[in-house]
C-alpha cells in the first residue's frame, strides 16, 4: 500500500504547498494519522506532520469510510457529505479532514499551462473532463444494464415490487402460523 500512498503525499503535499490556510488547519493535528476507506479501494493512510503536511501513516486515530456513492459528493465539494460518511476517532480532526475535502481543489489546467501554455492546457483540461464525464456515463450505463438483465433476463435478483409481496407474504404467514399455535394451545 506505501507504493500507492507516496504519490498521493506527494500530490497532496504539492497541493497544500499552494495553500498555506490549509496548511495552517493541519498543523495543530501534527502526530495524528487519518485512514480514508472507500470500499472496495484499498485504505489509504496519512500522518500529519509539523507545518501541515502529509507522509504516508500506520497505525490511524481516524478512520473515514466513504461509500462509493458519497465519493462524488465529496470532489464537488458538497456540504451534505458529513451524512454518508462514516467517522471513527477525533471528530475535530474529522471535521477539519472534510472542510479542506470540500474546499481544497488542484487547479490542473494552470500547473499545465506553466509546460504548455494557456490555451494547449485550457484544450487538454476540457478534454480530460470529457474523458471522465464519458467514463463516468459508461459505468453508470453498465451498471444499468447489469442490474436491468440480472433481474428480467437472467433472473439472477429479484425485482423489488417481487421481493416486497414476498416479504409481506411471509409476514402473513408468519402471523397466521402463530394465530393457529395458540388455537391449539387453548385446545390442549
Amino acid at each position: 500500500m506505501a507504493t500507492l500512498e507516496s504519490p498521493l503525499v506527494l500530490a497532496l503535499n504539492r497541493l497544500l504547498e499552494a495553500e498555506a490556510w490549509a496548511r495552517e488547519r493541519l498543523a495543530p493535528f501534527a502526530g495524528e494519522t487519518v485512514e480514508f476507506r472507500a470500499p472496495p479501494l484499498p485504505a489509504l493512510r496519512f500522518s500529519i506532520v509539523e507545518g501541515g503536511r502529509l507522509v504516508p501513516g500506520t497505525v490511524p486515530t481516524l478512520s473515514i469510510t466513504l461509500q462509493p456513492e458519497s465519493l462524488p459528493a465529496l470532489f464537488r465539494g458538497e456540504e451534505h457529505l458529513m451524512r454518508t460518511v462514516g467517522i471513527e476517532g477525533n471528530a475535530q480532526l474529522a471535521q477539519e479532514v472534510l472542510h479542506l475535502a470540500r474546499h481544497l481543489r488542484w487547479d490542473a489546467e494552470e500547473d499545465l499551462s506553466k509546460l504548455v501554455g494557456d490555451a494547449a492546457a485550457h484544450r487538454v483540461a476540457g478534454l480530460a473532463c470529457h474523458f471522465a464525464a464519458w467514463q463516468v456515463d459508461a459505468a453508470r450505463r453498465l451498471a444499468e444494464g447489469f442490474l436491468e438483465y440480472a433481474q428480467e433476463d437472467g433472473r439472477l435478483l429479484a425485482p423489488r415490487a417481487a421481493y416486497a409481496a414476498l416479504t409481506a407474504d411471509i409476514a402473513r404467514l408468519r402471523d397466521a402460523l402463530e394465530r393457529l399455535e395458540k388455537r391449539i394451545e387453548r385446545l390442549s
